[in-house]
């Protein structure tokens, strides 16, 4: 068993000291002596004097602290998850990068500002020994390396608390006839502002102005600078254990990332997910800011990949986070996000969407096949449900809102009003969103189509409010399809009497001899259906005035000239079903012999 002797005192209002020397005959030993202003701990061949303003060194040892978070770290040691201190030796430099050499040079000097600025800003430690290590200084720097350096960089006893712990730990890898002589150094104001700090961002997180404030007015009555503030609130965010597990993840994944010297779209989207997740959190980002300048973490991206997609593989890649115990799961917020995502790709017929989904999925098969945890499948199928709903309620409102002649029937509408309840449930917004607002913008919606629609909304709407059943609804539709039939059909037949017998239809009383004209036609025929509603007649005679308009004076400007501002201005103006102007469009360049290729042009927008 070895014994140990411990000196504690303050050299001034800011540094306070604890040494402690550990020997088996430690209470025979002398091992420090009191000169004027300074203070001198000695073995044989080792010494360590704290001055007023600085401490001097020769001999044998080191120093070692625990690494702030933010403090530069060789890569080595950042990719050591275990590695928790910061481990100095006299007179070891790096030769290459990653080689180290020692030299026989031990001996130096270290202000008290330098020391707190480049090690721990809380505290230091510095140590020498006597006994186990032998031969020139060189020599013997390189066995404490061996000797102790695995132990001094992982140990977890290394910190501002009793350090009883930590000379147990290192006197046991010693032989029994040696000594080891640690020095700790505190600064006492950076603690003092450290442990303020801690307790109000530990009870806060989000710290109250005026609390911050009178925290920073306690810091300039210290005379701490703004670097050392901005060190010590990092460090102490940084070990908030609601913090520490995702900003870990983060820092291992950029690590990998750095061995290879590129991100790829996985990782770079697992990487912008662990910063979601901070936010939820409430995590500083200036944690992955730092990490980020650390790692070089731009310098590592060279991705194109549209925006939805990104961040479709954010969240998609974070639900593996739970295996590092850190809370993933699919939010409100997140699910939203995919779901407009989906929306998207939907709209760009981009298949990359569906591809990542195969993915997740064979990713989530395979860690449940090597035993792995059910989390991941678990949020998975909770995604994919929704995608589900959302391929439905997409299918049924598309179908009524594009094509002519469908039964709709009131399975449909129960099936939406089931599909709008659970999308109500992330944001009542959420159903307009995805479903009507991008219909209503297509330019290829027709004036029925947009009716059905709108009929649709204002429907499920009253059915959720009480106000209206679903078989009132289904009418309401049936309704509007038999309007638009009706309406197909006198097109198609006034066309026709206008062209085969020149009827004539510029006066009110040649549109009514014409209306009767029809009505009769339609009841020889057998397709009898009623009285014509004189309205939707004169409709159909003013839209095949636009297109005789069109296809007779402004057509053949339009593909002389390749203006496809005129064109745009008429299919914006005309009222007419884009997808039918282009029909007659077809037409014409069929009837005249014209290139195809010259109205493809025209459609994507190719002026002169």
């Amino acid at each position: 068993m070895h014994q140990e002797i411990r000196l504690h005192g303050h050299l001034d209002d800011t540094i306070e000291y604890f040494a402690v020397m550990a020997a088996r005959d430690a209470y025979t030993r002398y091992f420090f002596e009191s000169a004027g202003d300074s203070l001198r701990f000695f073995s044989p061949g080792n010494e360590f004097v704290l001055g007023r303003e600085q401490v001097q060194h020769r001999g044998n040892g080191g120093s070692f602290c625990e690494y702030m978070f933010g403090v530069d770290q060789p890569i080595a040691d950042l990719a050591k998850t275990d590695v928790r201190n910061r481990l100095v030796l006299y007179g070891a430099v790096y030769k290459d990068e990653n080689q180290l050499e020692f030299t026989g040079q031990t001996e130096g000097r270290n202000s008290y500002e330098k020391l707190f600025f480049e090690g721990n800003a809380l505290y230091n430690c510095f140590f020498f020994l006597t006994g186990s290590v032998a031969g020139t200084l060189r020599e013997q720097q390189e066995n404490i390396a061996r000797l102790l350096g695995k132990t001094l960089k992982r140990s977890e006893h290394v910190g501002l608390g009793d350090d009883a712990e930590l000379i147990d730990e290192i006197y046991s890898l010693l032989g029994h006839r040696s000594s080891l002589y640690i020095i700790k150094l505190i600064n006492k104001k950076h603690k003092a502002y450290h442990d303020a700090f801690q307790e109000l961002y530990f009870t806060y997180k989000s710290i109250p102005d005026e609390e911050f404030q009178a925290l920073q007015r306690r810091a300039e009555l210290w005379g701490i600078d703004r670097y050392q503030q901005e060190r010590i609130r990092i460090d102490v965010m940084y070990k908030h254990p609601d913090n520490q597990r995702i900003v870990d993840e983060y820092k291992n994944i950029l690590i990998d990332c750095n061995r290879k010297g590129s991100i790829n779209q996985p990782e770079n989207a697992r990487l912008t997910r662990l910063k979601t997740l901070s936010v939820r959190n409430k995590i500083p980002s200036a944690l992955f800011y730092t990490l980020d300048e650390m790692l070089k973490h731009d310098k590592l991206v060279n991705l194109d990949e549209q925006d939805y997609l990104a961040e479709t593989r954010q969240v998609l890649e974070g639900i593996f986070l739970a295996e590092a115990q850190i809370d993933a799961s699919i939010t409100a917020e997140d699910m939203k996000l995919l779901l407009h995502a989906k929306r998207q790709a939907t709209e760009n017929r981009d298949h990359t969407f569906e591809h990542i989904l195969l993915e997740t999925g064979k990713a989530c098969d395979e860690k449940i096949h090597e035993g792995g945890d059910l989390a991941p499948l678990e949020h998975f199928s909770y995604i994919i449900t929704y995608f589900d709903r959302y391929d439905n309620a997409y299918a049924h409102i598309n179908e009524l809102a594009f094509m002519e002649n469908i039964k709709y029937s009131e399975e449909k509408i129960r099936s939406l009003l089931g599909n709008k309840k659970e999308f109500d449930t992330l944001d009542p917004k959420l159903w307009e969103e995805l479903f009507f607002r991008q219909i209503f913008e297509n330019k290829y919606l027709s004036q029925f189509g947009r009716k059905k629609i709108h009929c649709l909304a204002k429907g499920l709407k009253a059915i959720e409010e009480s106000r209206l059943a679903v078989p009132d609804l289904l009418a309401q539709l049936r309704a509007i399809e038999a309007e638009e039939n009706l309406y197909g059909v006198l097109l198609t037949h006034v066309k026709e009497r206008i062209r085969n017998f020149y009827s004539r239809y510029n006066t009110r009383t040649e549109q009514d001899a014409l209306m009767q004209e029809i009505a009769d036609e339609l009841r020889n025929k057998g397709l009898a259906v009623g009285e014509i509603p004189p309205a939707m007649f004169r409709d159909v005679v003013v839209n095949i005035k636009k297109e005789a308009i069109y296809l007779h004076n402004l057509l053949p400007k339009i593909v002389a000239e390749r203006d496809v501002a005129l064109r745009e201005d008429f299919l914006d103006n005309s009222g007419l079903d884009r997808f039918y102007v282009e029909e007659l469009e077809r037409e014409y360049f069929e009837l005249n012999n014209l290139d195809m290729e010259d109205l493809y042009l025209i459609r994507k927008g190719y002026a002169v």
